[in-house]
């Protein structure tokens, strides 16, 4: 995404909508506002546009249940308001939503579940079954179980992981701030509004600074860093005023709303640059010439028959170098299969991988959209 007409043809969002916009003045969830995003979230599946839904507002809506009128600090209190708040929260959405015929899914998650490698790969396959079912995943943060203080950090570096995790094509920031400034629009009336930048521009740090009210936890740094994290799988993100009328629908259109921030590269490149150096190698698979071939000039996933050998002790979801039998990397990539379940079906066709481990699996031992050509 380059511009703001790449809005207009991207296929997948991840929406954030922060805690400062769903709660009423410490009243619990504003449900007038969570209704009017349904609806433009509905119309913009009506354009082909698949969504995750990131929602803040579980601490909040406790909050209000049990009658607290400021957060807690003591981490057993926020856990148990997160609890209960996060009943009315999905309730809120999953209402909405029938209204449309558009089933929902809660999906917690856990910073553990997004740097464990199988956990990972569950958490991302989970979430894509459930686009693929036209499902809406409504994700947030596991808060009754982490033990770091609730806490990614915020729900505006979840919602970056979670693009990353998607694979999304934007990442749309709703928040009580009409984008980035250059300098504290509270504090200085004649602050200006940034329509465009690059994610990575350091000038911009600059810029933004200090935390959220009393009941948010994430400030505009935090949602610039959330776009630099979004950026390494080449998203652009858009941070801009949740109760802009329409606003889902205006960024869609490609109007100029909010800021928007830019990666530096093609969303494909990215993505592929991300996998080829974010992960650690954990072991190998040697391929035979037809298999090195079919990589190289087709662009396709590797199957267990062009494979000869595995090395390593490696589980489903690490990443594994793919190799020549003159050993030269060919490939790097995301393995479905443990070592031990590898060395079982190599040389072997996909129909029989049922029969050789007793269960129906991947077809491929390394998907295409998980694997880099080095």
């Amino acid at each position: 995404m380059h511009q703001r007409a790449d809005l207009e043809q991207s296929k997948r969002w991840v929406v954030k909508i922060g805690s400062a916009l769903l709660t009423a003045d410490g009243l619990g969830l504003d449900r007038a506002a969570i209704r009017g995003w349904v609806m433009q979230m509905v119309a913009l599946r009506t354009r082909g546009i698949e969504l995750v839904l990131v929602s803040s507002g579980a601490v909040a809506e406790g909050m209000m249940r049990l009658g607290w009128t400021s957060r807690p600090h003591a981490l057993h209190e926020l856990q148990a308001a997160a609890a209960v708040g996060q009943m009315g929260l999905v309730q809120a959405y999953e209402s909405n939503f029938q209204r449309h015929d558009i089933h929902t899914a809660q999906v917690l998650l856990t910073h553990d579940d997004l740097s464990n490698r199988q956990r990972y790969l569950n958490a991302r396959n989970t979430l894509r079954a459930l686009l693929e079912f036209a499902v809406l995943p409504v994700v947030n943060e596991n808060d009754t179980v982490v033990t770091d203080e609730i806490r990614f950090g915020d729900n505006d570096t979840l919602a970056a992981l979670v693009a990353n995790l998607v694979e999304a094509d934007a990442l749309i920031i709703l928040t009580d701030q009409a984008g980035l400034f250059d300098k504290d629009p509270r504090k200085h009336a004649d602050a200006q509004l940034l329509h465009e930048a690059r994610a990575v521009d350091a000038s911009l740090d600059a810029m933004v600074g200090g935390s959220a009210g009393g009941l948010g936890r994430g400030g505009m740094l935090t949602k610039l860093r959330a776009a630099r994290l979004a950026a390494r799988s080449g998203a652009g993100t858009v941070i801009a005023f949740g109760h802009e009328p329409q606003v889902l629908e205006r960024i869609a259109a490609a109007e100029r709303v909010g800021t928007l921030l830019l990666p530096e590269q093609e969303t494909q490149v990215a993505r592929k640059q991300w996998l080829a150096g974010h992960l650690q190698l954990r072991g190998s698979l040697c391929l035979d010439a037809g298999a090195v071939k079919v990589l190289r000039d087709a662009g396709r996933s590797l199957l267990p028959v062009g494979v000869v050998a595995v090395e390593g002790d490696f589980a489903s979801g690490e990443a594994v170098a793919c190799v020549d039998e003159a050993g030269r990397e060919v490939a790097r990539g995301l393995v479905n299969y443990s070592a031990a379940d590898a060395r079982r079906i190599i040389g072997h066709s996909s129909h029989e991988l049922e029969s050789i481990l007793g269960c129906v699996g991947e077809a491929e031992l390394i998907h295409r959209d998980n694997l880099v050509l080095v």
